[in-house]
């Protein structure tokens, strides 16, 4: 019997949680070379990094970063069937338009879908405030606009930039939950938790970040969500980059509680990937590895394994800011069938 992508993905989620310990093991990078980098003198000229990527029927979308000369940012669109070769095409889907995003860019973007709608969350940044925006879109190619939804300075505890937004894509005690980067007053650059109803209006619960820095360690500057999180058995997995005090960025983990989002169960105490390529290391901003896109593997169905779950993740991140790279871990299971 061929198992249908939600089939496979339910189960590796619950194989993902009953691993002991750190969810993934050691991340293999998929090729030694970047699966996207700049080209021509357009758009995507001087970077194409931190994509988002989605599973559709037709297979795997990917949204990402692309940087012009001038350092506008724009989000790009490539199609695969495979998930690792990857056809772009010719134009951005969003470029800055509203007075939240003009004379800065579109940024780092991350993609889920809820009902029949794919949701965009991105930074808007207008050279003054970066902040953390919302699109809607039935075809991922034409994107509605719902505007700002949580504005730069203000909030129960982030007083400056809001960005990065990781939103589960089923409700939890009725509302959506989204992990998000802001500033507190001690500190910038923490992990923040938010709820909605509608996905539009959103309320903090927490006077203080959920994620914090951590002195001394490889999230002691920077602690920000990757990907959309996702709901296991045994809590609500999220995969974030951290950035220590030389601004080198690794992957981390960290899992809440599936019943109180706004708990935090574990944490990953290393690193779970690290920037060692040539690529990975020198780029617009150097030693950077920067994980937004996640999806199950092998995805889509190959017919050789259909009838087979998931045995590892794949991730897609950025560069350096320059380019985009993908890697794969396995699940830490001793028994994989």
């Amino acid at each position: 019997m061929r198992m249908t992508l939600a089939l496979r993905i339910s189960v590796a989620l619950a194989l993902l949680a009953a691993a002991p310990g750190p969810p993934f093991g050691a991340f293999e990078r998929v090729s030694l070379e970047p699966a996207l980098s700049p080209r021509g003198d357009g758009f995507e000229s001087s970077g194409t990094f931190n994509p988002a990527v989605i599973a559709t029927p037709e297979g795997i979308v990917m949204l990402y970063r692309a940087q012009d000369k001038r350092g506008t940012s724009r989000l790009g669109y490539a199609s695969s069937a495979d998930g690792v070769h990857f056809r772009r095409g010719p134009d951005p889907v969003l470029s800055p338009e509203a007075p939240y995003e003009k004379n800065g860019g579109v940024e780092d973007p991350r993609l889920v879908k809820i009902d029949d709608s794919y949701y965009l969350t991105y930074t808007g940044y207008n050279t003054i405030d970066a902040q953390l925006c919302l699109a809607k879109s039935s075809d991922l190619l034409h994107w509605q606009r719902l505007g700002v939804i949580l504005p730069a300075n203000q909030g129960r505890w982030n007083v400056h930039w809001t960005k990065s937004g990781a939103i589960l894509n089923q409700r939890v005690n009725g509302h959506y939950w989204m992990y998000f980067m802001g500033d507190a007053r001690d500190a910038p650059n923490q992990m923040g938790v938010a709820y909605s109803d509608d996905l539009v209006h959103w309320t903090e619960p927490l006077d203080h970040p959920i994620l914090r820095l951590r002195p001394g360690r490889f999230d002691s500057k920077v602690v920000e969500p990757g990907p959309p999180p996702v709901l296991t058995p045994n809590g609500i997995l999220l995969v974030y980059n951290g950035a220590d005090d030389k601004l080198v960025y690794r992957t981390g983990w960290a899992v809440f509680d599936k019943s109180q989002p706004d708990h935090l169960v574990a944490r990953s105490e290393q690193p779970l990937f690290a920037p060692e390529l040539p690529w990975e290391k020198q780029g617009q901003v150097p030693n950077v590895v920067f994980v937004e896109g996640m999806l199950p593997f092998p995805v889509p169905v190959n017919p050789a394994l259909a009838s087979k779950p998931p045995h590892a993740w794949t991730f897609y991140y950025g560069g350096a800011d320059k380019r985009i790279g993908i890697a794969t871990a396995p699940l830490r299971l001793s028994d994989m069938q």
